[in-house]
């Protein structure tokens, strides 16, 4: 097997910003350190304040960290920084465009900064991909937020970057736009870009992503392959309806927690490395319970970062 090199390599980055009259600055980032793999789409999530828009922006060349070191598609940031901003494009937060620049000059604009041969612009194609071909000569300020929104993404990519950041791109968006969104993110991975994804939409994460890492406190608490991740959440429920009236619910060691769910209703939540959900039934039948109705609910990635980030807000 052949090793492939990782898209993103990040080794023990510090940032620590400069505090007020000689005090100590915060601490934004604590010696992070991994790895994006090429050619997948990779999650960075984390609470507010946890330090993922401050390495975003460092790997952008706006922040500049304290220590350690990052590289992009082979490239130091700073021995070779020239050649490590041409292999990404970054897709801020903010919504930023010069309001009398139609779509069509924003693109060809860009594409100037990083010197791309008028010949080899994608200006057409990029807003094409985007869905944004009939607005090609619309002033900036005449679209809606969603459009605003593909534009970043289109802009990002006027210099074929392999490697595309998305900083919250669905944030404040409608459900429709979202989806669009996510299908537009898909084609440009489908397409061999790798992709960097943050978010607070665990749902999203869940879907596009193949590999997660979570930061909290300027800390990589996690990285996993996405499935791991919820694998992580060992409990399950089980939800149950029986035949009559409850005056309390059921209680068994092996349970890890029983709760009343309206008079006939109980859930169990148990360990799946302990029991199955075979074995929660034939407990509460063994105690009389008369079983008309069961569902069950796997743990999902909300899950485990309401776990994580507990227990390393509490160490």
């Amino acid at each position: 097997m052949t090793y492939a090199p990782p898209a993103i390599a990040i080794r023990d980055v510090v940032k620590r910003y400069a505090g007020v009259k000689g005090s100590e600055g915060k601490l934004a980032l604590e010696g992070v350190s991994f790895d994006v793999p090429e050619g997948g789409i990779f999650g960075l999530l984390g609470p507010n304040g946890a330090g993922k828009s401050t390495l975003i922006n460092i790997l952008a060349g706006l922040v500049t960290k304290t220590s350690g070191t990052a590289e992009i598609w082979g490239f130091d940031i700073d021995t070779h920084t020239r050649n490590a901003k041409r292999s990404i494009g970054i897709v801020p937060q903010e919504i930023v465009f010069d309001p009398f620049f139609t779509p069509y000059e924003v693109l060809e604009n860009q594409a100037g900064f990083y010197g791309v041969a008028k010949s080899l612009r994608r200006s057409e194609a990029l807003l094409k991909a985007v869905h944004l071909a009939d607005k090609r000569d619309a002033y900036a300020r005449t679209l809606s937020g969603g459009m605003k929104r593909r534009l970043l993404i289109a802009k990002a990519m006027v210099h074929s970057p392999p490697i595309l950041i998305l900083d919250e791109p669905t944030a404040g968006v409608d459900v429709e736009l979202r989806k669009l969104l996510w299908e537009l993110v898909t084609s440009l991975n489908d397409d061999g870009v790798t992709v960097v994804l943050t978010t607070h939409y665990l749902e999203e994460a869940e879907q596009l992503c193949d590999r997660i890492a979570i930061i909290n406190h300027g800390e990589l608490i996690a990285n996993k392959p996405t499935r791991e991740m919820v694998d992580m959440a060992r409990e399950k429920i089980v939800a149950v309806t029986v035949g009559s009236d409850l005056a309390a619910a059921p209680e068994h060691e092996a349970f890890v927690k029983s709760e009343l769910a309206g008079p006939r209703g109980v859930e169990v939540t148990y360990n799946k490395d302990n029991l199955t959900a075979g074995q929660v039934l034939a407990i509460l039948q063994a105690q009389g319970l008369i079983v008309e109705d069961v569902t069950t609910r796997e743990a999902d990635l909300e899950d485990v970062f309401v776990t994580l980030t507990s227990a390393a807000s509490r160490g």
